[in-house]
Protein backbone atom coordinates (compact mmCIF):
# COMPACT_ATOMS: atom_id res chain seq x y z
CA UNK A 1 0.00 0.00 0.00
CA UNK A 2 1.08 3.57 -0.60
CA UNK A 3 3.47 2.52 -3.30
CA UNK A 4 4.34 4.96 -6.04
CA UNK A 5 2.40 3.21 -8.79
CA UNK A 6 2.94 5.24 -11.92
CA UNK A 7 3.06 2.00 -13.90
CA UNK A 8 -0.74 2.11 -13.66
CA UNK A 9 -0.83 5.60 -15.11
CA UNK A 10 -1.46 5.99 -18.86
CA UNK A 11 0.70 9.08 -19.35
CA UNK A 12 3.80 7.57 -17.79
CA UNK A 13 3.18 4.16 -19.35
CA UNK A 14 2.81 5.40 -22.91
CA UNK A 15 5.72 7.76 -22.62
CA UNK A 16 7.95 4.95 -21.41
CA UNK A 17 6.62 2.54 -24.06
CA UNK A 18 7.28 5.12 -26.78
CA UNK A 19 10.79 5.71 -25.49
CA UNK A 20 11.49 1.97 -25.47
CA UNK A 21 10.18 1.58 -29.02
CA UNK A 22 12.22 4.55 -30.18
CA UNK A 23 15.45 3.23 -28.67
CA UNK A 24 14.87 -0.13 -30.32
CA UNK A 25 14.35 1.36 -33.78
CA UNK A 26 16.96 4.10 -33.39
CA UNK A 27 19.98 2.65 -31.53
CA UNK A 28 21.82 5.22 -29.43
CA UNK A 29 23.97 5.55 -26.37
CA UNK A 30 21.16 7.14 -24.37
CA UNK A 31 20.11 5.18 -21.27
CA UNK A 32 16.64 6.22 -20.12
CA UNK A 33 15.27 5.78 -16.60
CA UNK A 34 11.87 6.14 -15.01
CA UNK A 35 13.05 9.49 -13.63
CA UNK A 36 13.71 10.62 -17.23
CA UNK A 37 10.06 9.79 -17.94
CA UNK A 38 9.02 12.06 -15.07
CA UNK A 39 8.47 9.50 -12.31
CA UNK A 40 10.62 9.72 -9.18
CA UNK A 41 10.53 6.39 -7.34
CA UNK A 42 12.85 7.72 -4.62
CA UNK A 43 10.40 10.54 -3.87
CA UNK A 44 7.63 7.97 -3.61
CA UNK A 45 9.66 5.92 -1.15
CA UNK A 46 10.37 9.05 0.90
CA UNK A 47 6.65 9.82 1.04
CA UNK A 48 5.84 6.31 2.27
CA UNK A 49 8.35 6.71 5.09
CA UNK A 50 6.89 10.11 6.01
CA UNK A 51 3.36 8.69 6.02
CA UNK A 52 4.01 5.66 8.24
CA UNK A 53 4.01 7.46 11.61
CA UNK A 54 0.94 9.48 10.58
CA UNK A 55 -1.00 6.33 9.78
CA UNK A 56 0.23 4.57 12.91
CA UNK A 57 -1.61 7.11 15.08
CA UNK A 58 -4.92 6.03 13.55
CA UNK A 59 -4.62 2.30 14.24
CA UNK A 60 -7.55 0.67 16.02
CA UNK A 61 -8.87 -2.74 16.97
CA UNK A 62 -9.41 -4.86 13.87
CA UNK A 63 -6.37 -3.84 11.84
CA UNK A 64 -4.44 -7.01 10.97
CA UNK A 65 -2.05 -5.59 8.43
CA UNK A 66 -1.67 -2.07 7.16
CA UNK A 67 1.02 -0.32 5.15
CA UNK A 68 3.39 -2.41 3.07
CA UNK A 69 1.32 -5.15 1.51
CA UNK A 70 -0.72 -5.27 -1.66
CA UNK A 71 -3.88 -5.01 0.43
CA UNK A 72 -4.73 -4.03 4.00
CA UNK A 73 -6.49 -6.53 6.25
CA UNK A 74 -9.22 -5.70 8.75
CA UNK A 75 -11.17 -8.03 11.01
CA UNK A 76 -14.70 -6.97 12.00
CA UNK A 77 -15.13 -6.88 15.77
CA UNK A 78 -17.01 -9.68 17.49
CA UNK A 79 -19.22 -7.02 19.11
CA UNK A 80 -21.23 -7.05 15.88
CA UNK A 81 -23.68 -9.97 15.78
CA UNK A 82 -25.04 -9.35 12.26
CA UNK A 83 -22.65 -6.80 10.76
CA UNK A 84 -23.58 -5.02 7.56
CA UNK A 85 -20.76 -3.21 5.80
CA UNK A 86 -21.45 0.35 4.66
CA UNK A 87 -19.08 2.04 2.23
CA UNK A 88 -18.67 5.52 0.87
CA UNK A 89 -16.30 7.29 -1.49
CA UNK A 90 -15.81 10.96 -2.32
CA UNK A 91 -13.34 13.69 -3.13
CA UNK A 92 -12.73 17.28 -2.05
CA UNK A 93 -13.98 18.99 -5.20
CA UNK A 94 -12.87 22.42 -6.35
CA UNK A 95 -11.96 23.47 -2.82
CA UNK A 96 -8.62 22.03 -3.93
CA UNK A 97 -8.24 24.89 -6.43
CA UNK A 98 -8.39 27.34 -3.54
CA UNK A 99 -5.87 25.23 -1.61
CA UNK A 100 -3.47 25.47 -4.56
CA UNK A 101 -3.89 29.22 -4.83
CA UNK A 102 -3.35 29.74 -1.10
CA UNK A 103 -0.66 27.05 -0.83
CA UNK A 104 -2.53 25.44 2.06
CA UNK A 105 -2.48 21.67 2.05
CA UNK A 106 -2.79 20.58 5.69
CA UNK A 107 -6.60 20.62 6.03
CA UNK A 108 -7.98 19.27 2.75
CA UNK A 109 -7.24 15.76 3.98
CA UNK A 110 -9.70 16.31 6.83
CA UNK A 111 -12.29 17.36 4.25
CA UNK A 112 -11.60 14.17 2.32
CA UNK A 113 -12.21 11.92 5.31
CA UNK A 114 -15.25 13.89 6.46
CA UNK A 115 -17.05 13.56 3.13
CA UNK A 116 -17.05 9.76 3.37
CA UNK A 117 -17.30 9.05 7.09
CA UNK A 118 -20.18 11.50 7.62
CA UNK A 119 -21.98 9.85 4.71
CA UNK A 120 -21.78 6.32 6.08
CA UNK A 121 -22.50 7.55 9.61
CA UNK A 122 -26.02 8.66 8.66
CA UNK A 123 -26.97 5.03 8.07
CA UNK A 124 -25.88 4.16 11.59
CA UNK A 125 -22.46 2.85 10.61
CA UNK A 126 -19.32 3.11 12.71
CA UNK A 127 -16.40 3.98 10.38
CA UNK A 128 -13.77 1.25 10.57
CA UNK A 129 -11.09 2.11 8.05
CA UNK A 130 -10.17 4.56 5.31
CA UNK A 131 -8.06 4.50 2.16
CA UNK A 132 -6.92 7.46 0.10
CA UNK A 133 -5.80 8.13 -3.48
CA UNK A 134 -3.38 10.98 -4.18
CA UNK A 135 -2.52 11.76 -7.80
CA UNK A 136 -0.19 14.42 -9.16
CA UNK A 137 1.98 15.28 -12.14
CA UNK A 138 5.19 15.59 -10.12
CA UNK A 139 5.39 14.38 -6.55
CA UNK A 140 6.31 17.03 -3.99
CA UNK A 141 7.00 15.12 -0.78
CA UNK A 142 6.35 17.97 1.72
CA UNK A 143 3.03 18.84 0.06
CA UNK A 144 1.89 15.22 -0.12
CA UNK A 145 2.94 14.66 3.49
CA UNK A 146 0.89 17.68 4.59
CA UNK A 147 -2.14 16.33 2.71
CA UNK A 148 -1.86 12.86 4.21
CA UNK A 149 -1.24 14.42 7.61
CA UNK A 150 -4.68 16.00 7.28
CA UNK A 151 -6.15 12.65 6.26
CA UNK A 152 -4.66 11.08 9.39
CA UNK A 153 -6.14 13.85 11.56
CA UNK A 154 -9.54 13.25 9.98
CA UNK A 155 -9.30 9.54 10.67
CA UNK A 156 -8.39 10.21 14.30
CA UNK A 157 -11.44 12.47 14.63
CA UNK A 158 -13.62 9.73 13.13
CA UNK A 159 -12.04 6.89 15.10
CA UNK A 160 -11.20 4.93 11.95
CA UNK A 161 -7.90 3.48 10.80
CA UNK A 162 -5.95 4.83 7.85
CA UNK A 163 -4.79 1.48 6.57
CA UNK A 164 -3.67 2.16 3.03
CA UNK A 165 -3.67 4.32 -0.04
CA UNK A 166 -2.26 4.96 -3.47
CA UNK A 167 0.15 7.63 -4.63
CA UNK A 168 0.22 8.08 -8.39
CA UNK A 169 2.79 10.33 -10.08
CA UNK A 170 1.57 10.91 -13.63
CA UNK A 171 3.69 13.29 -15.72
CA UNK A 172 1.70 15.72 -17.92
CA UNK A 173 -1.64 14.71 -16.36
CA UNK A 174 -1.86 17.62 -13.91
CA UNK A 175 -0.65 21.24 -13.98
CA UNK A 176 2.44 21.99 -11.90
CA UNK A 177 1.62 22.29 -8.22
CA UNK A 178 -1.78 20.63 -8.50
CA UNK A 179 -3.06 17.22 -7.42
CA UNK A 180 -6.30 15.32 -6.96
CA UNK A 181 -7.67 13.46 -3.97
CA UNK A 182 -10.18 10.69 -3.51
CA UNK A 183 -11.04 8.61 -0.47
CA UNK A 184 -12.92 5.47 0.49
CA UNK A 185 -14.40 4.62 3.90
CA UNK A 186 -15.85 1.35 5.16
CA UNK A 187 -17.96 1.06 8.27
CA UNK A 188 -20.23 -1.48 9.93
CA UNK A 189 -23.66 -1.43 11.53
CA UNK A 190 -25.83 -4.11 13.09
CA UNK A 191 -28.43 -5.20 10.57
CA UNK A 192 -31.21 -4.48 13.06
CA UNK A 193 -29.88 -0.96 13.70
CA UNK A 194 -29.58 0.36 10.15
CA UNK A 195 -30.97 3.90 9.98
CA UNK A 196 -32.89 4.38 6.73
CA UNK A 197 -35.57 6.90 7.65
CA UNK A 198 -38.48 4.46 7.40
CA UNK A 199 -39.59 5.16 10.99
CA UNK A 200 -39.73 8.95 10.53
CA UNK A 201 -43.26 10.23 11.09
CA UNK A 202 -45.20 13.47 11.19
CA UNK A 203 -44.49 15.30 14.44
CA UNK A 204 -40.85 14.27 14.66
CA UNK A 205 -38.35 17.02 15.45
CA UNK A 206 -35.52 18.12 13.17
CA UNK A 207 -32.30 19.09 14.96
CA UNK A 208 -29.46 20.81 13.15
CA UNK A 209 -25.80 20.51 14.10
CA UNK A 210 -23.70 23.54 13.23
CA UNK A 211 -21.23 23.29 10.37
CA UNK A 212 -17.66 24.57 10.63
CA UNK A 213 -18.10 26.57 7.43
CA UNK A 214 -18.79 25.83 3.78
CA UNK A 215 -17.34 22.33 4.34
CA UNK A 216 -16.46 20.89 0.91
CA UNK A 217 -19.38 21.62 -1.39
CA UNK A 218 -20.32 24.64 -3.45
CA UNK A 219 -16.76 25.84 -4.02
CA UNK A 220 -17.28 26.40 -7.72
CA UNK A 221 -19.75 29.13 -6.73
CA UNK A 222 -17.49 30.28 -3.88
CA UNK A 223 -14.59 30.71 -6.30
CA UNK A 224 -16.82 32.53 -8.79
CA UNK A 225 -17.90 34.97 -6.08
CA UNK A 226 -14.24 35.53 -5.12
CA UNK A 227 -13.44 36.17 -8.79
CA UNK A 228 -16.18 38.81 -8.98
CA UNK A 229 -15.70 40.42 -5.56
CA UNK A 230 -11.87 40.33 -5.58
CA UNK A 231 -11.57 40.43 -1.76
CA UNK A 232 -8.34 40.55 0.21
CA UNK A 233 -8.18 36.93 1.32
CA UNK A 234 -5.59 37.82 3.95
CA UNK A 235 -7.67 40.67 5.32
CA UNK A 236 -9.54 40.59 8.63
CA UNK A 237 -12.84 38.72 8.59
CA UNK A 238 -14.49 38.66 12.01
CA UNK A 239 -11.18 38.16 13.78
CA UNK A 240 -9.70 35.72 11.26
CA UNK A 241 -8.56 36.00 7.67
CA UNK A 242 -11.07 35.28 4.96
CA UNK A 243 -8.69 32.61 3.68
CA UNK A 244 -8.75 30.86 7.07
CA UNK A 245 -12.55 30.85 7.13
CA UNK A 246 -12.84 29.59 3.56
CA UNK A 247 -10.36 26.76 4.17
CA UNK A 248 -11.83 25.67 7.52
CA UNK A 249 -12.12 21.87 7.22
CA UNK A 250 -15.38 19.96 7.27
CA UNK A 251 -16.66 19.04 10.72
CA UNK A 252 -16.67 15.32 11.47
CA UNK A 253 -19.73 14.32 13.51
CA UNK A 254 -18.94 10.64 14.05
CA UNK A 255 -18.16 10.30 17.76
CA UNK A 256 -21.00 12.37 19.26
CA UNK A 257 -23.59 10.81 16.94
CA UNK A 258 -22.42 7.25 17.56
CA UNK A 259 -22.79 8.00 21.27
CA UNK A 260 -26.29 9.42 20.71
CA UNK A 261 -27.34 6.26 18.86
CA UNK A 262 -26.33 4.24 21.91
CA UNK A 263 -28.75 6.11 24.14
CA UNK A 264 -31.85 6.70 22.01
CA UNK A 265 -33.71 5.94 18.81
CA UNK A 266 -32.33 8.19 16.09
CA UNK A 267 -34.85 7.99 13.25
CA UNK A 268 -32.89 9.70 10.54
CA UNK A 269 -29.70 11.65 9.84
CA UNK A 270 -28.69 13.74 6.87
CA UNK A 271 -25.20 14.88 5.90
CA UNK A 272 -25.65 18.28 4.23
CA UNK A 273 -23.38 18.13 1.20
CA UNK A 274 -23.95 18.90 -2.50
CA UNK A 275 -27.56 19.95 -2.89
CA UNK A 276 -27.56 21.92 0.34
CA UNK A 277 -30.42 21.78 2.80
CA UNK A 278 -33.30 21.35 0.38
CA UNK A 279 -31.97 18.50 -1.76
CA UNK A 280 -30.46 16.27 0.91
CA UNK A 281 -33.20 15.94 3.54
CA UNK A 282 -35.70 14.27 1.15
CA UNK A 283 -33.22 11.40 0.74
CA UNK A 284 -34.36 10.02 4.12
CA UNK A 285 -38.06 10.89 3.92
CA UNK A 286 -40.92 8.70 2.77
CA UNK A 287 -42.86 10.24 -0.17
CA UNK A 288 -45.76 11.35 2.05
CA UNK A 289 -43.62 13.47 4.40
CA UNK A 290 -42.13 16.97 4.31
CA UNK A 291 -39.52 18.63 6.52
CA UNK A 292 -40.37 22.24 7.36
CA UNK A 293 -37.38 24.30 8.50
CA UNK A 294 -37.46 27.70 10.17
CA UNK A 295 -34.57 29.79 8.83
CA UNK A 296 -34.82 31.99 11.92
CA UNK A 297 -34.13 29.02 14.20
CA UNK A 298 -30.40 29.08 13.64
CA UNK A 299 -27.74 31.71 13.08
CA UNK A 300 -26.29 31.66 9.59
CA UNK A 301 -22.53 32.29 9.96
CA UNK A 302 -21.05 35.54 8.61
CA UNK A 303 -19.29 33.76 5.74
CA UNK A 304 -22.61 32.74 4.18
CA UNK A 305 -23.95 36.28 4.49
CA UNK A 306 -20.76 37.51 2.80
CA UNK A 307 -21.14 35.00 -0.04
CA UNK A 308 -24.80 35.86 -0.53
CA UNK A 309 -24.16 39.61 -0.52
CA UNK A 310 -21.14 39.64 -2.82
CA UNK A 311 -22.57 37.04 -5.18
CA UNK A 312 -26.11 38.38 -5.21
CA UNK A 313 -27.24 34.83 -4.47
CA UNK A 314 -30.97 34.30 -3.92
CA UNK A 315 -32.18 32.63 -0.72
CA UNK A 316 -33.46 29.59 -2.62
CA UNK A 317 -30.09 29.16 -4.35
CA UNK A 318 -28.25 29.46 -1.03
CA UNK A 319 -30.40 26.69 0.44
CA UNK A 320 -29.83 24.32 -2.50
CA UNK A 321 -26.07 24.89 -2.81
CA UNK A 322 -24.71 25.51 0.68
CA UNK A 323 -25.24 24.06 4.15
CA UNK A 324 -25.90 27.64 5.38
CA UNK A 325 -24.48 26.78 8.79
CA UNK A 326 -26.08 23.36 9.34
CA UNK A 327 -23.76 20.48 8.50
CA UNK A 328 -25.78 17.57 9.86
CA UNK A 329 -29.49 16.95 10.43
CA UNK A 330 -30.74 14.60 13.16
CA UNK A 331 -34.41 13.54 13.27
CA UNK A 332 -35.85 12.18 16.52
CA UNK A 333 -39.26 11.71 18.11
CA UNK A 334 -40.62 14.85 19.78
CA UNK A 335 -40.41 13.28 23.25
CA UNK A 336 -36.67 12.65 22.80
CA UNK A 337 -35.76 16.00 21.27
CA UNK A 338 -34.75 17.73 24.50
CA UNK A 339 -32.59 14.82 25.64
CA UNK A 340 -30.90 14.59 22.23
CA UNK A 341 -30.31 18.34 22.24
CA UNK A 342 -28.73 18.19 25.71
CA UNK A 343 -26.52 15.20 24.97
CA UNK A 344 -25.17 16.62 21.71
CA UNK A 345 -24.54 19.98 23.34
CA UNK A 346 -22.66 18.31 26.18
CA UNK A 347 -20.55 16.50 23.55
CA UNK A 348 -19.41 19.84 22.13
CA UNK A 349 -21.85 20.28 19.25
CA UNK A 350 -23.74 23.50 18.61
CA UNK A 351 -27.32 22.33 18.20
CA UNK A 352 -30.43 24.08 16.88
CA UNK A 353 -34.04 22.92 16.85
CA UNK A 354 -34.52 23.83 13.19
CA UNK A 355 -37.91 22.34 12.30
CA UNK A 356 -40.31 19.45 12.25
CA UNK A 357 -41.74 16.72 10.02
CA UNK A 358 -45.32 16.96 8.79
CA UNK A 359 -47.58 15.31 6.22
CA UNK A 360 -46.77 16.34 2.66
CA UNK A 361 -49.27 18.55 0.89
CA UNK A 362 -49.71 17.23 -2.65
CA UNK A 363 -46.53 17.34 -4.68
CA UNK A 364 -44.86 20.12 -2.69
CA UNK A 365 -41.11 19.91 -2.19
CA UNK A 366 -40.07 17.65 0.66
CA UNK A 367 -37.95 20.37 2.24
CA UNK A 368 -39.49 23.77 2.87
CA UNK A 369 -37.42 26.58 4.38
CA UNK A 370 -39.52 29.41 5.80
Amino acid sequence: MWALCAYKCPAAFYFTAFAAKYTMSQPSNVSLSYRDAGVDIDAGDALVEAIKPLAKRTMREGVLKGIGGFGALFEISKKFKEPVLVSGTDGVGTKLKLAFELNRHDTVGIDLVAMSVNDILVQGAEPLFFLDYFACGKLDVPTATAVVGGIAKGCEQAGCALIGGETAEMPSMYPAGEYDLAGFAVGAVEKSKIIDGTTIAAGDVVLGLASSGVHSNGYSLVRKIIEVAKPDLDGDFHGRTLADVLMEPTRIYVKPLLALMETMDVKGMVHITGGGLVENIPRVLQPHLTAVLDAQAWTMPPLFHWLQQHGGVADAEMHRVFNCGIGMIVIVAAEQADAAFAQLTAAGETVFRVGAIRARDGDEHQTIVN
